[in-house]
């Protein structure tokens, strides 16, 4: 995919999350997800520290906090809404292919940094339709373009490390396009939450 491909892909990716960030409920934020070191709140604050931290680079602006902070505070929905809008207007700006970014794996030219921030938003958007029942939210085909991207790519076998991403594990020959890039990734789908509490955050 070209830049302008991968910036349309997340974009696609930012609305995905929006719905399922939106229906997470007050008992859902400690069930344990796909990406079985973290739970929901968890997923969710490391994937916000990543849109914020994009952002950043992308503006040319320092980072507020280290990844590993405490990125969504005692309103995680209101955190999340804020990064998106952040992040979809950075990607939406002019950038260049020749343009670097610096994230905790280094400093990366652009294009490679886009594969990967997209990488993020789809599987931990899947962890968190997993865990909290709302697999039906999912973009099936953004999950089975990202797998067909990173095939292209030669796989992703040189970040399979603790951490990143995990060996991969077979999925069933029925498994649907989400369950194959979580599969391929490394992800427990035995790990999932079939059914949310009523109780709105």
């Amino acid at each position: 995919m070209n830049l302008h491909d991968l910036t349309s892909q997340i974009e696609r990716a930012l609305d995905v999350l929006r719905p399922i960030v939106d229906g997470i409920h007050v008992d859902d934020w400690g069930q344990p997800t796909p990406c079985v070191d973290w739970d929901v709140r968890e997923v969710l604050n490391h994937t916000v520290g990543g849109m914020r931290i994009f952002a950043a680079e992308l503006t040319g602006q320092q980072p507020p906090a280290d990844h590993d902070s405490d990125w969504l505070g005692d309103n995680p929905t209101h955190a999340f809404e804020v990064a998106a809008a952040l992040d979809a207007d950075a990607w939406g700006g002019p950038l260049s292919p020749e343009q670097m970014v610096t994230i905790s794996l280094g400093r990366l030219p652009l294009g490679l940094a886009a594969v990967i921030h997209l990488t993020e938003l789809v599987a931990h958007g899947a962890d968190l339709a997993c865990a909290t029942g709302q697999q039906h939210l999912l973009d099936e085909e953004l999950c089975a373009g990202l797998l067909e991207a990173m095939h292209a790519m030669g796989g992703v076998d040189d970040y399979r490390m603790p951490g990143v991403f995990d060996p991969a594990v077979t999925a069933r020959p029925d498994a649907a396009p989400h369950e194959q890039l979580a599969a391929y990734l490394g992800r427990d789908l035995s790990v999932r939450v079939t059914q949310s509490s009523p109780t709105q955050a």
